[in-house]
């Protein structure tokens, strides 16, 4: 039976913290004073308390345990306040237990939560034997695993509030009616309880608004160095001013507000400015922070390394533009002795040196052609009475050398031989066929500045007259003079004729077009071999050639022609196109000689202004001169010129012009700074300015 204790009208229970304070805390009294006791928790404190002896406290437990004994109820001893336990208290207490017939001992700490359960349970099993034995964990195991317990529960819970808060602006209240029925809410609220829980929430929210400053504050300070270049990009107005003149002379600038805002209340980071993410502009207030000032004495160093780097290149440059050791063509390898020193090397890279010297070296380089090129042309003598292919032989190349060695502009481009030969070569190039591609100063050269300006202002016909002109029958018939030497002429008309209709017709993409040939072998000069005659106006010419002899004759026949039209209203054959074409020599496989015509037959062509034809390829059967796809391309090109020729000729509104005898020859130099629009504007603003019916580019 259980025993009886009395206890008339006193509380069920009570502490020391309640003396005096029983009002305050639940008042529940023992029903008519009796309580039954089935067992005993039989308390120690093993901390050290004030003003009290532990061998006293421990002589009143043994006391306060012989009473109890007599009862026969089970006791269990319960160590508390383990968390703040003395060691040698906890070990005396032990001991005590085992004295008094091995009593069960479970060490506890309530304020840890620890073992309060396991002390309970204890005595229950001791009270009912049917239940099974309940292990006793020691103080410190159980603490541990309880520790583990709760860390596994913080970290699922920490989980759970990491996925459900995203915005550190979140209440505790909207989040905990979220988490009510989360498992990892209610485990650790279980362990630790609803304020702890809430005092995690809080962290995390106060993490999360520390993130977002911190991402804003860099933000801010990205921008920072952008605002210092475009609002005080000058060293000299900041060069000697301090941090606090330096804001003041930011507010001063015109696009102060388009980089910073002026906040009422500060600093920016505690304030509702850092939730405005539609204004991305600076707080003005973050100037007077550590890592702004940094960044902005960052922004002087740079400024003033900048200006220093810009001087040692301009000192570099001088170096360069004074030093006699720098001469055309030297390598970077062989002048770096002579310009470099220690200032250099310590502000800028040597690659930096190198390209500045590589730009300088281009210009000393161009220079000094130029000048060459002058004197080339000062000893223009030297270039006379060369072969008809202007190409020197090595003694010819030898007595240039000698005669043009004791000048200083040739002594220039001595380290750079080849290029100062490859100049002479292209002169005489220039003098024996004079055009714009091989004129020496080519991007001005004052033909083509000519021919420019003249299509420029040549405004074209409307579509509707175009399409009249093309209408044109005329436009139909090709008149086609074939020029060679030794039957050359006669057999490509005969294979020009086989490929054409009963009624000599020729197909050309798609149109038929009578063509008309006239063979020419012999002299031109002789009516007999005339260009033209009353019945027949050419508008192009084939010339053929199979060897040097025959080329000749082509140049010969040309320049004979020209020569008989000078004077003459009707001179178009000065501008009639030609087609230059090296043919099969049969019995002659020599890929030498085949290569010296190609080559000659390309600088007569030069020279001539004409087109040249690659020789005929091994695929044409025996007895072809050219090839079907090569007429076609001859006379495609005619049938354009004549196209072009009559819309030129059409657009004249004055017919009087074509009889206009009255001719200006300007003589300009390619090269001269002088422009050629204040000589030509006045002539091309004439109201009766039309381009030349010779069909010249540069006529008008």
């Amino acid at each position: 039976a259980a025993t009886k204790l009395a206890s008339a009208e006193k509380l069920m229970y009570f502490c020391t913290d309640q003396l005096g304070l029983e009002q305050d805390f639940e008042q529940k009294q023992m029903p008519d004073g009796k309580l039954l006791v089935d067992g005993f928790l039989l308390c120690i404190d093993v901390s050290r308390g004030m003003n009290r002896n532990f061998d006293d406290q421990l002589k009143f437990v043994s006391n306060l345990y012989n009473q109890l004994a007599k009862t026969k109820k089970p006791i269990v001893v319960v160590l508390t306040k383990c968390d703040e336990g003395v060691e040698r208290y906890i070990r005396d207490a032990h001991t005590f237990a085992l004295s008094k017939k091995n009593l069960q001992v479970v060490e506890t700490s309530a304020r840890s939560n620890v073992n309060i359960d396991l002390a309970f349970s204890t005595l229950v099993q001791l009270i009912d034997k049917s239940r099974g034995k309940t292990k006793i964990i020691p103080y410190f195991e159980a603490l541990k695993q309880q520790s583990q317990q709760i860390a596994a529960a913080k970290d699922k819970y920490e989980w759970l509030v990491s996925r459900i808060v995203k915005n550190h602006n979140e209440t505790w209240s909207n989040v905990n009616r979220k988490m009510q029925s989360s498992p990892e809410y209610q485990d650790y609220v279980y362990l630790e309880g609803t304020q702890k829980a809430k005092k995690l929430f809080l962290q995390h929210v106060h993490r999360l608004k520390q993130e977002h400053i911190e991402w804003r504050r860099k933000m801010y300070l990205a921008m920072l160095p952008q605002a210092f270049e475009a609002l005080i990009p000058d060293l000299d107005e900041i060069d000697h001013l301090s941090c606090v003149k330096v804001e003041k002379l930011l507010e001063t600038k015109p696009d102060f507000l388009k980089w910073f805002i002026v906040l009422e209340e500060t600093p920016w980071d505690a304030t509702s400015h850092i939730d405005n993410m539609e204004n991305e502009r600076i707080p003005f207030d973050l100037m007077e922070t550590q890592p702004a000032e940094q960044l902005y004495e960052a922004h002087l160093e740079k400024l003033r390394n900048e200006r220093k780097r810009a001087e040692m290149r301009r000192a570099f440059k001088e170096n360069l533009e004074t030093s006699p050791f720098i001469t055309p063509g030297k390598p970077w390898e062989e002048a770096r002795s002579f310009i470099m020193n220690e200032d250099f090397y310590m502000w800028l890279e040597e690659s930096i040196y190198m390209d500045i010297y590589s730009k300088h070296q281009k210009q000393i380089i161009e220079k000094a052609k130029e000048e060459f090129q002058e004197l080339l042309l000062e000893y223009s003598e030297l270039f006379y009475e060369l072969e008809l292919d202007a190409k020197p032989s090595k003694e010819k190349m030898g007595v240039i050398q000698d005669v043009l060695g004791e000048e200083q502009r040739f002594k220039a481009l001595q380290k750079l031989q080849a290029e100062r030969d490859a100049l002479i070569l292209k002169h005489i190039h220039f003098v024996y066929h004079p055009t714009k591609e091989t004129c020496p100063s080519c991007p001005v050269c004052v033909d083509s500045k000519i021919e420019h300006l003249i299509s420029s202002r040549f405004i074209r016909p409307s579509e509707r007259n175009q399409k009249n002109l093309l209408s044109d029958s005329n436009i139909d018939r090709i008149n086609l003079v074939i020029l060679g030497k030794d039957g050359l002429a006669r057999e490509l008309a005969n294979e020009i004729r086989a490929l054409c209709t009963n009624d000599d017709k020729y197909v050309i993409e798609g149109k038929m077009y009578e063509l008309s040939l006239r063979p020419i072998e012999g002299n031109v000069r002789l009516p007999v071999n005339s260009f033209q005659t009353p019945t027949f106006q050419p508008h192009g010419c084939l010339c053929l050639y199979n060897s040097k002899e025959s080329l000749s004759y082509v140049v010969e026949s040309i320049e004979k022609s020209r020569e008989s039209t000078i004077g003459r209203r009707d001179n178009h054959l000065v501008h009639l196109p030609l087609t230059l074409i090296l043919v099969n020599k049969r019995g002659d496989t020599s890929g030498e000689t085949l290569h010296s015509l190609i080559q000659q037959g390309q600088q007569i062509a030069s020279k001539l202004q004409c087109v040249f034809l690659d020789p005929a390829s091994a695929g044409i059967g025996y007895g072809r001169n050219i090839n079907e796809k090569q007429i076609s391309q001859v006379l495609k090109g005619l049938l354009d010129s004549k196209r072009n020729l009559n819309l030129v000729s059409s657009t004249s509104s004055i017919k009087d012009l074509a009889d206009v005898d009255l001719r200006i020859v300007m003589c300009l130099m390619c090269g001269d700074p002088f422009n050629a629009d204040d000589i030509l504007l006045p002539i091309l603003q004439s109201q009766t300015y039309r381009p030349s019916q010779c069909g010249s580019s540069s006529s008008v």
